[in-house]
């Protein structure tokens, strides 16, 4: 595992999403070769032994998640407001963002933050 902290380049997230986000690339950091990106943007998507933590983040801000982790890569996406994060732990880059089809959405909406009464 890199032993360092992470630390954040850009971001439109919520403190606790950038929190939740971190703690998945530390455990897949964990689990992986640091060298095997695959993996470990794969843990961060999909393994199973995260499920619990992707689902709680899936419910709690909707599907369409996307990762890429590698260094020093460049990127140009479109994603949807209050879901972009680009982070750094030591010599690995992470990059996480939420696309969809209507960005027409209020920002609540698109990130699944209202309830239905």
């Amino acid at each position: 595992m890199l032993e360092g902290k992470g630390i954040v380049s850009e971001t439109d997230m919520t403190e606790e999403m950038q929190s939740q986000v971190m703690e998945l690339a530390y455990q897949a950091l964990d689990l992986h070769e640091v060298s095997d990106f695959q993996s470990i943007a794969h843990f961060i998507k999909q393994d199973p032994e995260s499920y619990y933590v992707l689902q709680k983040f899936d419910e709690a801000y909707g599907p369409a998640w996307h990762c890429v982790v590698g260094k020093e890569f460049g990127s140009c996406i479109t994603h949807l407001c209050g879901s972009f994060i680009f982070f750094r732990v030591e010599m690995m880059e992470f990059l996480v963002f939420k696309d969809g089809k209507d960005f027409t959405e209020s920002k609540e909406l698109a990130l699944g933050v209202l309830h239905k009464a």
